[in-house]
């Protein structure tokens, strides 16, 4: 056992009940004897005895498995377990009564008179050996041993890990028997060290009640929101009976079941399991050993195997849909090499079940194609090569995720391939027949989509067939794809079985045929006339068929029918179809009445609002426009339409595929029937169309938009940390980071946080006077500015991190570039022949996207419980300087709530996440990750799910069972076990071989077994090319190479490289001799990887990413002010807030917190008017941007009213024939008129916040708009009040009722307005200000306020109870793996 055994992070109690034991007449507690014959072989301590009881001996007598005979009556066994349940109940009551100094601290935070305790003094400690029971008894399998492994070994470890509470009634240590106290005999005083060691005393409730001041009503209040804890009370019971021996009662339904131990499902609930991957599932996944993401992927085709055919035809059908998205930009000779390329790769994941960042990494000259090209001899240089490799890549790491995601849906595809094959086959057991068209388009269909058409074929054309086997078997017999026949397939089943289709064949053609020629396949089939014309054939007696049909019109009606219904689910005719409308398919958008109010030319549905005759095509490259179009008509705003662009020219060309070429007068009245029936065929299949059209375009934008957010994605975490000067990339530097998020500069505090370069905070604070001042005016600098000059000084940071969510955030910048430079702040430059080197601080303003969801996160409170919200901003700003790629892995699933793409939104946040993962695991299998550094970091082990091969539950398996072995590695070989050394396996060897070289192990020379190429991108398959490369480039025979590793073992001659430093050598090697060796003797290619495995030699793990990404202009403007080139430009009219009135100019602010002037001149059109008579201080006037700096957040502003009047015209680029003009000047006509709702003229207010709009409009309309946003608008309550509409938050808007005062006429604005009965403004917008928009404000306040919960009541009840007791609470013997 070794001293990582005994300490885990901080000390932990062992087992009690292997401490101690009870006296069962006294119920004395009394220490258990370990001496030299333990199991651990440790030698009596001298202040132990032994005790000779008779249930030791018989338990020793059970532990070498003999009888004990029961001498005690069953009454006396059964008082004596009650009273050791009594005691038990006692012991948990009392323990979970105390509190201990944490748990009295947040108690007081809310007594202003309590006290925080003083942090007793540390004492020395001497650790002495710990112990275990001897534990050769097989116990049963319970809570206890969920997560138990079933190697051996792993129970000894856990108990040593377990810590439990400590006696409530009197001070206890912590390391009771196990540390050893050194106490000052002379004086009798007990050393400072031991005291911070020990527990506080356990507290009853009197104690709760004295230290934290509560009264009865307080305590009983805190039981009614917290509990008494007793909520489990049933398990623990059941558990104190299976501790006892005793078993679980059979259940009584079941008497065949075994007892079984407590389970953790018996205890929890599903969902809470299903949370913490703990289910049977879960557990079946870390067993399993595949990769995660495989077993996750293709749980719905676990039981499916594709058969040679299929396989070599999934190759193809890959292969084909990726070509032809890269076949503009590839060489078209390429085609034969990138498919070999594809079936390679699917070979990869398929059989070798490697994933895509393996095969990217390890398997990269399958995806390379190389070519030998000849190149003109040098007369200079004689032995220079008479030729050239040119490689080309195939396949992009994006493009093998592509591979996987089409691998399942072909999974898909040839599961219900299968199922329909089955069906027939059990069809044709039960009736012979035989359906050629069925049989034909079965193999031929590769979309999901054409096999439903051949489903649906199957079901209509043999729906009686498929009625007689369902009464058979009804729940296997149709392999799940059986559908019961509707009453229309009943129908067609009559006509079917009547005379009446006789007349249907008169037709002189099948639909299957019809359709063949439509789609041009094979030979012509033409169209053969009856002798008889349509309505005579039909009164014939051969067609009648009384009683059903009667009339030769009924027997005309129902074999129309039932022709029109062949032609609409024939395969083929669909297949047509879906042809034409991909082709010449186009969409038309028309606006409802309930978007025609809604949709103004402000609104961002208006786009498309008269959008017409867009080609299908052209919705690849704007898939945001058809997710916004999609949004818009689930809201009930507009309608889509699709159809055939030539859809009457494409009909004359079917007339043609389906009428005879005979001239005669029955010729003629067949022909107009056949148009007849192909014209409502054509009816139901556009129908059709449209709908599967609609979904499929809606699937692919969708798609489209994902795999955008993931290329932004990819961009943002393709970042190494920011680079200190004259360091090498990779680098992490210490970073001082300060913000003053939204508050006004020198008037709200600033915070900062220093963090240095391992991540740590050590010192952060507040700035409250931070500015230059003017030594010519006699100003003197800040107090803070000192201050700042100093933690720089004593720090010594290499960056200060910048950022904020207000417009006052440029303030900063700019008050800290001056004292930079007024205070000559420097940082240092790490230069080997200047070492005294330093270069002027630089500020960097960072990206606070991953800031912004820190600042108030649960993680954020757990590791920083007592600084403030923006405090908690400024270390994740710094955190991310260092490196980005931990903290966005950090955020784990709420990743998917920082936007990438404007139209993120309108796709399922599965689809995102899902491309946002994939994003992660090839960054992360780049970067790689430090095995030991993840098993005492989390945020380093928040990297392992997304490691090649692993996922969430095989990371904690992967964590859980390294603990078991230590908690270090010292070689990738461990990692699936070593028996000889009694290492438990980690992984299995399949995903061995796929995460290995994607974690490392820090190379350390004095240590004899580590191994160079563990630290390296170096996969152990190719261990032994690395060292044949390293003998090689040191010139080693085969002699020296046998003695240097008989000696230091098979990593010697890589180490002898580094240890010479003698890396460099490899470059002299000629890697394409090896490559072709390898490639002639083996059959492998692996020129590439000779290729990694030389870099690697000289730099192991090599910093691959890019260069820290600096924020553009356009970025720091969007954070800074929440405001886009599209949302706020020259041009607009914005409300301002007029900040001072001078005697030729006026500064104003707008809502974003943009600062700009207004020019005499662009004051009024009246120069002889002073604006101070015009306008006021704290006036909102509207304004017309005229200039806008976006780099230096200020703008210029009109007041003119001539300019105000002028509207802003928005350019669209729009092909004519594409927009509805029309329809668009003719609603506009009609908004000008009449309220469409009432009937009654319209009332307008000159102002610009005013719409014509009711409530149910105002709300739909501040949907999309900013928290305090207002609308104006008509009021029901007569003509002389109006109805002011703001947002409060989401879906939560204020109705307030205006009363105008002093009205001149029906159609005049009021003199005054009063709000309440109490409140009167002169005008609107000093009500908007004062009164909205104070309100506005105190919203801000109070959701900005660190206790505040952004949910619903429920949801907040739900914050206000006590969390689930976890189930390190409830079963103390698996708190440690939990």
């Amino acid at each position: 056992m070794s001293a990582r055994d005994l300490i885990y992070g901080e000390a932990e109690l062992d087992s009690q009940e292997e401490d101690e034991s009870f006296d069962e007449e006294t119920g004395e507690v009394r220490r258990k004897a370990r001496g030299v014959n333990g199991t651990n072989g440790h030698f009596d301590d001298s202040s132990e005895e032994e005790d000779d009881d008779d249930d030791e001996e018989a338990a020793a007598a059970v532990r070498k498995d003999f009888i004990v005979e029961d001498e005690e009556e069953p009454e006396e066994r059964e008082r004596r377990r009650r009273e050791r349940k009594k005691r038990r109940r006692e012991e948990r009551e009392e323990e979970e009564a105390g509190l201990d100094e944490e748990d009295l601290d947040l108690i007081g935070e809310a007594n202003p008179d309590f006290e925080r305790r003083a942090p007793s003094q540390p004492k020395l400690k001497r650790l002495k050996r710990g112990h275990k029971e001897d534990r050769d008894v097989q116990r049963r399998r319970g809570v206890d041993d969920i997560f138990d492994s079933d190697e051996e070994g792993e129970d000894d470890f856990r108990n040593q890990r377990q810590s439990h509470r400590a006696d409530p009634r009197n001070l206890q240590d912590e390391f009771a028997d196990f540390i050893e106290e050194d106490f000052d005999d002379r004086d009798g005083v007990v050393d400072d060290d031991d005291a911070d060691v020990a527990r506080p005393v356990g507290r009853t409730y009197t104690d709760i009640r004295e230290a934290a001041g509560l009264d009865e009503v307080a305590l009983e209040d805190m039981r009614e929101a917290f509990g008494d804890g007793n909520d489990y009370d049933w398990a623990l019971d059941i558990q104190d009976r299976e501790e006892d021996g005793e078993q679980r009662l059979l259940d009584s339904e079941d008497p065949e079941a075994l007892a079984k131990g407590l389970e953790l499902k018996d205890v929890f609930e599903p969902s809470q399991l299903a949370e913490r991957l703990l289910t049977d599932e879960d557990n079946d996944i870390r067993a399993a050993d595949v990769p995660e993401r495989f077993q996750v992927a293709r749980k719905p085709f676990k039981d499916l195997v594709l058969t040679a055919e299929q396989f070599k035809e999934e190759s193809v059908w890959i292969s084909t849909r990726i070509w032809d998205q890269k076949k503009k930009k590839m060489d078209p000779d390429l085609k034969d090499h990138f498919r070999k390329a594809v079936a390679k790769v699917l070979e990869f994941m398929v059989v070798d079940e490697y994933e895509v960042p393996f095969i990217f990494q390890h398997r990269k000259d399958y995806i390379i194609h190389g070519e030998r090209r000849a190149i003109t001899p040098d007369p200079d240089n004689p032995g220079a090569p008479d030729h050239e490799m040119k490689a080309v890549k195939l396949l992009e790491q994006s493009e093998l995720w592509k591979i996987f995601e089409l691998d399942l849906k072909f999974r898909a595809l040839i599961e219900k391939r299968n199922a329909l094959s089955d069906t027939y086959k059990k069809l044709q057991d039960t009736a012979e027949f035989r359906d050629e068209i069925f049989e034909e388009m079965l193999p031929a269909a590769d979309t999901i989509e054409e096999l439903q058409d051949v489903q649906d074929y199957l079901h209509f054309q043999h729906a009686s067939r498929l009625a007689d086997l369902a009464a058979l078997n009804a729940s296997s017999a149709t392999n799940g794809v059986h559908r019961r026949p509707g009453s229309s397939k009943a129908l067609f089943e009559r006509i079917r079985n009547s005379n009446v289709y006789g007349l249907v064949r008169a037709f002189g053609i099948t639909a299957d045929a019809f359709a063949q020629n439509a789609l041009k396949q094979g030979r012509r089939q033409f169209t053969e006339d009856p002798s008889d014309r349509p309505d005579d054939l039909a009164d014939k007696d051969h067609i009648m068929n009384p009683p059903d049909y009667t009339s030769g019109a009924q027997c005309l009606r129902a074999a129309k029918a039932m022709f029109v219904e062949e032609i609409f689910v024939s395969p083929k005719m669909r297949k047509v179809m879906r042809q034409e409308y991909y082709i010449d398919g186009v969409i038309d958008c028309f606006r409802t009445d309930k978007g025609l109010r809604r949709i103004d030319e402000n609104h961002p549905y208006y786009d498309f609002k008269y959008l017409r005759n867009q080609p299908i095509r052209e919705f690849g490259a704007r898939p945001d426009l058809f997710l916004k179009m999609i949004r818009a008509e689930e809201e009930g705003l507009v309608e889509i339409k699709i159809r055939l662009d030539n859809a009457e020219s494409f009909k004359k060309k079917l007339y043609g595929e389906i009428e005879s070429d005979n001239f005669s007068e029955i010729a003629d009245a067949w022909n107009r029937e056949r148009r007849d029936v192909l014209d409502m065929a054509l009816l139901k299949l556009n129908k059709t169309m449209a709908r599967l059209v609609k979904e499929n375009l809606k699937t692919g934008c969708e798609d489209e938009v994902a795999l955008r957010c993931r290329e932004e994605f990819s961009r943002r975490i393709d970042q190494a940390p920011y680079k200190p000067k004259g360091m090498q990339l990779g680098t992490v530097p210490k970073v001082l980071a300060i913000s003053n998020g939204a508050g006004a500069f020198n008037r709200d505090a600033v915070c900062w946080a220093y963090v240095d370069d391992d991540a740590r905070v050590l010192d952060n604070g507040k700035f409250t006077d931070l500015f230059i001042g003017d030594p010519d005016r006699g100003q003197s600098d800040g107090v803070d500015v000192e201050r700042l000059v100093k933690i720089v000084e004593y720090r010594e940071p290499d960056v200060i991190a910048l950022s904020g969510w207000s417009a006052e955030t440029r303030k900063l910048y700019k008050v800290l570039e001056e004292i930079i430079e007024r205070k000559d702040l420097r940082a240092k430059v790490f230069d080997a022949d200047d070492p005294g080197r330093t270069d002027r601080l630089e500020i960097v303003i960072v990206n606070d996207e991953v800031a912004r969801l820190y600042q108030t996160s649960p993680r954020a409170a757990m590791e920083h419980p007592g600084f403030a919200p923006l405090t908690n901003y400024c270390v994740a700003l710094a955190k991310y300087l260092q490196n980005p790629l931990k903290e966005y892995a950090a955020l784990s699933k709420d990743v998917i709530s920082i936007n990438m793409d404007p139209a993120q939104s309108y796709v399922p946040q599965e689809k995102i996440f899902k491309q946002l993962e994939t994003a992660m695991v090839d960054m992360i299998n780049i970067v790689g990750v430090n095995i030991n550094d993840a098993v005492v970091d989390p945020l380093i082990a928040n990297f392992l799910p997304y490691v090649c091969g692993l996922g969430p539950r095989k990371a904690q398996q992967l964590l859980k069972v390294i603990n078991l072995n230590g908690g270090t590695v010292a070689n990738r070989a461990e990692l699936v076990g070593d028996s000889d050394q009694q290492r438990l396996g980690a992984v299995g060897p399949r995903v061995w071989s796929n995460c290995s070289s994607f974690l490392y192990i820090e190379f350390d020379a004095s240590e004899q077994d580590s191994d160079y190429l563990d630290n390296t991108r170096v996969h152990p398959e190719d261990y032994d090319l690395g060292r044949k490369m390293a003998a090689d480039a040191l010139e080693l025979d085969e002699e020296d190479i046998e003695a240097e590793t008989s000696e230091n073992g098979p990593g010697a001659i890589v180490r002898k490289l580094v240890r010479d430093e003698q890396q460099d050598k490899v470059n002299d090697l000629i890697l394409e001799e090896y490559a072709e060796q390898l490639e002639k003797n083996f059959n492998q290619k692996k020129r590439a990887t000779l290729e990694n495995i030389r870099a690697e030699l000289q730099t192991p793990y090599e910093e691959l990413r890019s260069h820290f990404a600096l924020l553009s202009s356009e970025e720091i403007f969007t954070m800074f002010t929440g405001e886009t080139r599209e949302s706020l430009h020259e041009g607009m009219v914005v409300p301002i807030s007029i900040k001072k009135v001078g005697e030729d100019y006026i500064e104003a602010r707008m809502d974003c917190g943009i600062e700009g002037t207004v020019a005499a001149i662009e004051i009024s059109s009246r120069p002889d008017v002073l604006p101070k008579h015009l306008f006021q201080q704290f006036q909102t006037v509207q304004a017309k941007i005229t200039y806008l700096n976006r780099k230096t957040l200020a703008a210029g502003f009109s007041l003119r009213e001539e300019e105000l009047r002028i509207p802003e015209r928005k350019d669209y680029d729009r092909i004519p024939g594409e927009w509805d003009d029309s329809q668009e000047r003719a609603d506009k006509e009609s908004m000008k008129e009449k309220n469409d709702v009432s009937g009654r003229t319209q009332r307008v207010v000159k102002h610009p916040l005013f719409r014509p709009f009711n409530h149910a409009q105002a709300q739909e309309f501040l949907g999309s708009q900013a928290r305090g946003d207002v609308v104006i608008r008509p009021s029901s309550k007569g003509e002389d009040h109006l109805a002011v509409t703001w947002k409060v938050s989401d879906n939560i808007y204020q109705h307030i009722d205006v009363l105008e005062l002093g009205k001149s006429g029906q159609f005049s604005s009021g003199g005054a307005y009063k709000v309440g009965g109490k409140y009167t403004y002169t005008d609107l917008d000093e009500m908007i200000v004062n009164h909205v928009k104070a309100m506005a404000k105190k919203v801000d306040e109070i959701m900005m306020f660190e206790k505040y919960q952004n949910g619903t009541k429920a949801e907040t009840g739900m914050f206000l109870l006590p969390p689930p007791p976890t189930f390190a609470c409830l079963f103390p013997s698996i708190k440690s793996l939990t």
